[in-house]
């Protein structure tokens, strides 16, 4: 957990709210964080779900006697929402902003490009992956950069946490309308990074969480709209679990990670994509982006051969 043991994302006795978290990894990362002592804010549309996940959430508080807990209904995808929703927080939690905000709502249609429908899914995955989160960063960052939270009420930087995807490193046929919404993250995210320096006397840490895939209703979902061709070529991928994928991201964010991978895969898509983005360990981070070309001319070989075999065998997906 970082150098010598110190979690660089302690979050005992402070306020986290989790977009998304009625379900699947953002439910799973709230029961975490809850045991691990912080005060809990979800927010999702439906109000019977947000309900049933604090029930849960609830019952995994590391003190259940001083642990506060709260649930805001509202759409991600809605323009505006985001201001709303920070000021219910600071209303609930004494006048103050959450400490850390962590943005998992997010959706996946996968589809050729050419499909019908394909064109109106990207723009309803931008709306809620890219300007939900976009939104919602921008909302708290004038919150936690407004001259009446200078100095802020600890010493502990604020952490906004994006969550991407390892689609959001490398390209996969298939993915058209949802891959743009998480590499767009990633741009804003790099970005974020080098302007809340500006702040000095506020710290604030940006970092991007990036799963692959996970088990959750949302992957029973996608699979639905998801081409032959998408779900060969990712038959030998073995899914994560929410709580797995939670778990892992905590202990990355807790390690001071800026870019967050989940899985051996994860690690290496990270290493061959990280470019200009901030390291983790510049040291491996370095000697990983040397050696990950020579992989990925194999790996793309392999990948681009794949489907050119699918295209042979089951013909042209305009017939």
């Amino acid at each position: 957990m970082g150098w010598f043991g110190k979690s660089h994302m302690p979050v005992d006795g402070l306020t986290v709210l989790l977009t998304g978290a009625s379900e699947g990894t953002g439910r799973s990362a709230a029961c975490q964080l809850s045991a691990k002592g912080a005060n809990i804010c979800i927010v999702a549309r439906s109000l019977e779900k947000l309900e049933d996940a604090l029930v849960e959430i609830k019952a995994a508080a590391k003190h259940p006697s001083s642990q506060r807990f709260f649930y805001i209904s509202a759409d991600v995808s809605e323009p505006n929402y985001a201001a709303g929703v920070v000021a219910s927080v600071a209303a609930w939690n004494g006048g103050h902003p959450p400490d850390i905000v962590w943005c998992v709502a997010g959706l996946s249609t996968p589809m050729l490009w050419t499909d019908e429908g394909s064109l109106e899914a990207a723009r309803r995955n931008m709306d809620v992956n890219y300007f939900g989160t976009a939104e919602m960063s921008r909302a708290i960052l004038r919150e936690w950069f407004s001259p009446e939270q200078k100095g802020g009420r600890n010493k502990q930087p604020k952490h906004f946490i994006m969550t991407a995807s390892v689609l959001g490193l490398f390209g996969l046929v298939g993915y058209a309308p949802y891959t743009p919404s998480k590499w767009a993250l990633r741009g804003l995210a790099d970005t974020l990074a080098m302007e809340v320096k500006l702040y000095l006397d506020n710290p604030v840490k940006i970092h991007v969480v990036c799963p692959a895939t996970i088990t959750t209703a949302g992957f029973e979902a996608e699979n639905r709209t998801k081409h032959a061709v998408s779900l060969e070529m990712e038959e030998h991928d073995k899914p994560q679990t929410a709580q797995e994928v939670a778990r892992k991201a905590i202990q990355g964010l807790e390690g001071g990670q800026y870019l967050v991978t989940t899985s051996f895969l994860g690690h290496l898509m990270r290493w061959g994509a990280v470019g200009g983005s901030p390291r983790n360990n510049w040291v491996v981070d370095t000697i990983m982006g040397w050696f990950m070309p020579v992989v990925y001319f194999f790996v793309l070989r392999g990948l681009n051969g794949q489907v050119e075999e699918w295209a042979k065998k089951h013909g042209s997906p305009a017939m």
